[in-house]
């Protein structure tokens, strides 16, 4: 019976005691490193122009993980917006660590106030899923290989419904169906 109410205590105490960790209660006050913001927003410029070339994006792409990952190392990343940025700079990774570590980032840019983290957190779950041999869940990932027609292949639809989805950020069924046919219209 002491084991219950002792259970019971710890419990009934130990939640107001979390949620006054002024690391989480903090999380809105952070401060962007402005460093990350750079490395996040040359990441998104390399990829605007009509003409890209990827030998050097890829590289360019590198050397941004691996100083993103000297942040992280360093504990300079602390807003969401950092984590939020990071998990964009690791979604354009090579290796499914990459994509493992992006979502991992966009998870924790979510749970400190960033909303717009669960889009990223699923495209980088569906990357994971395709680059180790399973298929995507949420529908994030179109591609073409070689000449062949465009496709999410292979894709789990009936895992999560479509309300899942909406809630991430990410186009219900019949809306990726659509923009998968778009893209198969233009490269013909």
């Amino acid at each position: 019976m002491h084991r219950v109410l002792a259970f019971g205590f710890l419990i009934f105490c130990a939640a107001p005691v979390f949620a006054m960790d002024p690391k989480t209660d903090a999380a809105h006050e952070r401060a962007s490193d402005g460093e990350m913001t750079q490395i996040f927003d040359a990441d998104q410029a390399a990829r605007k122009s009509q003409a890209i070339d990827w030998s050097i994006v890829s590289q360019d792409d590198q050397v941004r993980r691996v100083r993103t990952q000297v942040l992280l190392d360093e504990g300079r990343l602390n807003s969401a917006e950092d984590f939020y940025h990071a998990a964009f700079v690791f979604q354009h990774g090579d290796l499914p660590e990459d994509f493992l570590k992006a979502h991992a980032l966009a998870v924790v840019a979510a749970a400190r106030g960033k909303p717009e983290a669960a889009w990223i957190a699923a495209a980088t779950l569906d990357r994971y899923l395709q680059r180790i041999g399973q298929p995507q869940i949420y529908g994030t990932q179109y591609q073409r290989r070689d000449a062949q027609d465009w496709t999410q292949e292979p894709y789990r639809r009936d895992l999560l419904s479509d309300a899942l989805r909406d809630a991430t950020g990410v186009p219900t069924i019949s809306r990726q169906e659509e923009r998968l046919e778009d893209l198969k219209q233009r490269a013909r």
